[in-house]
């Protein structure tokens, strides 16, 4: 699998807003967040969570949903569908 592409737009002593852009099969890698956050879905995004211990979870996130995290969360995220997927993710500082 490949890296999605991240780009940072905003990163300022208040909040960090990231864009997320991924082909098919393209993933985040393994990580925590640090931060409470927010996603917002660009596209409709069908993403397949690998959570700790290697569970796995398919997730349908629709065109212009938006949810929230706390800080804490461990998984890779990863386009599960068949179309680009696309998000912004904003984390509060």
């Amino acid at each position: 699998m490949a890296a999605c592409r991240s780009e940072i737009l905003i990163d300022d002593d208040r909040v960090r807003v990231t864009r997320f852009d991924f082909a098919p099969g393209d993933e985040t890698g393994w990580h925590r967040h640090g931060l409470d956050y927010v996603i917002t879905a660009l596209t409709d995004c069908q993403m397949r969570l690998v959570e700790p211990g290697g569970a796995t979870r398919e997730v349908m996130v629709a065109q212009g949903t938006v949810y929230r995290r706390d800080a804490g969360v461990e998984h890779n995220v990863i386009n599960g569908g068949t179309a680009p997927m696309a998000f912004m993710e904003t984390e509060l500082k």
